[in-house]
């Protein structure tokens, strides 16, 4: 038998993270809060899918979390690991096995109790994806097994720095054995797991409504009685229904009405910390996108500084490597393009296209922030022979135009899921990583190898050399043009309490109150 170490408040070295006891995050509600009532969420597009294991979709996401729940979960400051369905986990020496203990009483929704049978179908199904979907966060599990109702052994292919990150990912949430017996596809029309809120009824296009899990297993959880996200495009008309009361919280405020929503009655706008960057993202499968130097020309044309400064308002910083600062690992020495006119020109002289082009920009429509980037990135190439047309589409049609790779350059954005660089390192980098390397097509052979080196090694020194080499040769290689780092901004009423979001972006509605 192998010598196991038992894990309890102490960092891990296969994990970049430290497990810690369930918290419950958030504010502490007033005394003049209630049980019940309702929270609505306005958010900027529809759901595309509640399939956990093959969106890529925040909008989505942000919903699956309320109603299926992983292993473990994040701390409210997004760097630690606390169990969660799990209750305690052990490691074999070499590193291969790791024995997982699950929470006793804890049951789905529909009154079914949690086992090992429920786990192992849940990671299976998520591995089975592949690249087509989250699978790739698994890559190096060998195989799971039940080894009794309530413990599991995972058993790996080699060392896996992040494994118990990877456990916390919203695609390896815990669903009932077999779908239930229904299919995967009918499932997820209606899913089912042990999450605070449970699934009531969709109006695409217009809002989907979650209600109260009576099942729930943090006894006194969840205080509301509703969730309801509907789908408000226009920024504007979403800061008037928060000030008039329709709605509870803006989930996407633009930068601009910060001033008036902290001024007027009843509302306030909050940041919160952020591991979120902005970036332009080039199709590597359209010409020119695919030779180095135009990527480079367009990534030296970009002023990131006004548009921290006409953006954001002052809220952020110019950003230049892959990795935010709030991820681990993240080098600050990392030196991708910044803003150089000559740079620019030299680049595209040396280009395919050295008299200039003409392409397009994807962005969403009603997005002031969007607006203006791209106003100023067409501005700017302009300056080195660059005609740069803007395209616009709502914002569930803009999603899907990106997932199709329908697109030359598009604006995007990412945040961490996890406390650890590789779910967003080999969604980005590696082409086999779920998203054809987020969308670009971006393929660099020294890049994936380092990016494989990294998860396979569970010394943090080896990794962070790795990694700083990982950011600097895909800054070199401009497959994205990096724009600026943000904290998340939500427009609140006062009447909800609890709500926190972390570094990220997961928010826990079991914590949330509103006042009657």
């Amino acid at each position: 038998m192998k010598q196991r170490t038992r894990v309890a408040v102490a960092a891990v070295a296969a994990a970049a993270a430290v497990v810690v006891a369930v918290g419950t995050g958030g504010a502490t509600a007033s005394a003049a809060t209630t049980k019940g009532g309702t929270l609505t969420i306005a958010r900027s597009a529809d759901i595309i899918s509640m399939d956990n294991t093959t969106t890529f979709d925040n909008n989505s996401i942000h919903v699956q979390q309320q109603i299926m729940e992983p292993l473990f979960n994040v701390s409210a400051n997004g760097k630690k690991l606390t169990p969660w369905l799990a209750k305690s986990y052990s490691i074999s020496s070499d590193k291969l096995d790791y024995t997982i203990h699950l929470r006793k009483g804890v049951e789905f929704s529909n009154g079914d109790p949690v086992t090992a049978k429920d786990v192992k179908f849940s990671l299976d199904a998520d591995t089975a994806t592949g690249s087509s979907g989250w699978g790739y966060i698994n890559a190096a599990i060998d195989n799971v097994t039940a080894v009794d109702d309530a413990t599991i052994d995972i058993h790996l292919k080699h060392a896996w720095a992040p494994l118990i990150a990877d456990l916390s990912l919203f695609s390896n949430a815990i669903v009932p054995d077999n779908y239930g017996g229904e299919t995967k596809e009918q499932f997820y029309t209606h899913p089912v797991g042990t999450g605070p809120y449970k699934w009531s009824s969709w109006k695409k296009g217009q809002s989907l409504t979650l209600v109260k899990n009576t099942h729930y297993w943090q006894k006194g959880k969840p205080h509301l009685n509703k969730i309801v996200f509907t789908v408000v495009p226009d920024a504007n008309t979403r800061k008037l229904q928060l000030q008039g009361g329709q709605i509870d919280v803006d989930d996407t405020p633009d930068w601009s009405s910060l001033s008036s929503l902290a001024s007027a009655s009843g509302v306030a706008a909050k940041t919160f910390k952020s591991t979120q960057i902005d970036y332009i993202a080039f199709n590597q499968k359209r010409k020119p996108f695919d030779d180095v130097h135009v990527r480079r020309a367009i990534a030296y044309a970009i002023d990131r500084k006004a548009m921290v400064k006409a953006i954001l308002f002052g809220h952020g910083s110019v950003a230049n490597s892959l990795l935010s600062p709030g991820t681990p690992y993240y080098d600050k020495n990392a030196h991708g393009p910044t803003y150089n006119v000559k740079k620019a020109k030299a680049e595209l002289k040396q280009s395919s296209q050295p008299s200039g082009f003409t392409t397009t920009l994807l962005i969403r429509s009603g997005d002031p922030n969007e607006t203006s980037i791209a106003q100023i990135m067409q501005s700017e190439l302009k300056k080195i022979g660059i005609t740069m047309k803007i395209k616009q589409l709502d914002p569930t049609a803009n999603k899907q135009a990106r997932l199709a790779g329908d697109f030359d350059m598009a604006w995007s954005a990412w945040t961490m899921d996890i406390p650890d660089p590789d779910e967003w390192t080999s969604f980005a980098v590696d082409p086999n990583g779920g998203s054809n390397s987020a969308f670009t097509n971006y393929d660099n052979a020294a890049v994936v190898k380092l990016n494989s080196q990294a998860q396979q090694s569970v010394v943090s020194s080896k990794r962070k050399a790795l990694y700083a080499q990982l950011q600097q040769q895909t800054g070199d290689d401009a497959f994205l043009a990096y724009l600026y780092y943000s904290p998340y901004v939500y427009g609140i009423s006062d009447k909800v309490s609890g709500f926190h979001v972390t570094p990220l972006g997961n928010f826990q509605l079991e914590n949330v109150k509103k006042q009657s």
